[in-house]
């Protein structure tokens, strides 16, 4: 047995409140997973209309029309345009997250630390409808000469490159928004998690000559490592579905485009928050099909960061 395992103890001498207790916990645990089960269950069921009576290729077509007839429409260029800013996001908000938390915890003198823990916490609170006007009428038009400079220096890697002169309304601006968004989540659990690296650790690393870089790099991050994979994980499920900052900044245009510094994109958060009100019956189900698809991509990449936690768990240090 594990000497961090605690003794199973079973038969009469188990006490009416340990029994009590692990009641509601297992409880609590399956009602989780019940809710879970009855989410994915609704939208299965409320798809079927919409997938029944589509005439495209679900997961090819370029347009989006439910309610026409014949009715038409796939989810590709949503599934791109949520993936691509997310993408973007995760790219510049994991890195600046990870080193914004190792300054806080290991270089910040502790008043400063103090409050710039703070202030990353309270931009956390912030609601995602001021990060989208902030990003609209502030944030757009700062990044433009940023885009063009890109467009016009490194337009020889197809994703730089504008062909339509416009800068506005692009992958770039919202992957930035969204960026500023989850910068914080990572931020914070970061932060937290470098906090649980025990202090045996980091002073004797610092008593055998080490530098605090070296310190960090190896007995932080191989203790850490699973916590910063799950802050990023959070911020990119925070990413994944966010509605109102995408809709305020992307074009809406029904295509896929690989250039980010073009008019472009859409997301299926963003796509369902627009189209709702106007959607006829099959078109809501239509947008609950694609709601479950963002739903499926969700659950996909959290069970994929759990499985990276658990395969290095054995190799961060943490035992």
């Amino acid at each position: 047995m594990s000497l961090f395992t605690p003794p199973r103890i079973t038969g009469s001498s188990v006490r009416p409140g340990d029994r009590n207790f692990r009641f509601t916990t297992t409880a609590a645990g399956i009602g989780v997973l019940g809710v879970l089960a009855a989410i994915a269950a609704f939208l299965i069921w409320q798809s079927i209309p919409a997938l029944q009576n589509n005439t495209g290729n679900v997961f090819t077509n370029q347009q989006w029309l439910p309610d026409a007839d014949p009715p038409e429409w796939g989810i590709a260029v949503l599934i791109f345009g949520t993936l691509w800013t997310s993408l973007i996001a995760m790219v510049l908000a994991v890195p600046i997250g990870i080193g914004t938390a190792l300054f806080i915890t290991f270089y910040a003198p502790r008043r400063i630390a103090r409050t710039l823990g703070f202030v990353v916490d309270l931009l956390a609170a912030v609601p995602s409808i001021i990060f989208g006007l902030w990003g609209l009428y502030y944030f757009m038009p700062q990044i433009v000469p940023a885009a063009q400079w890109l467009s016009s220096y490194l337009g020889w890697i197809p994703f730089f490159s504008n062909d339509l002169d416009l800068y506005t309304k692009s992958i770039l601006i919202a992957g930035f928004v969204l960026a500023i968004m989850i910068l914080p989540t990572v931020s914070a659990i970061s932060r937290e998690v470098f906090w649980q690296v025990p202090k045996g650790h980091i002073e004797a690393s610092l008593a055998l000559g080490a530098t605090r870089w070296e310190m960090i790099r190896m007995a932080v991050l191989p203790f850490s490592r699973p916590g910063m994979i799950s802050a990023a994980m959070l911020g990119l499920g925070r990413a994944l579905g966010e509605t109102i900052a995408v809709a305020l900044i992307l074009s809406a245009v029904f295509e896929i485009n690989w250039q980010i510094t073009e008019p472009s994109g859409n997301s299926i958060a963003a796509n369902i928050a627009l189209k709702w009100g106007e959607a006829a019956s099959n078109g809501r189900s239509a947008l609950i099909a694609t709601g479950m698809a963002l739903f499926f991509i969700t659950l996909v990449v959290n069970m994929t960061a759990r499985w990276v936690v658990n395969r290095r768990r054995d190799f961060s240090g943490a035992n």
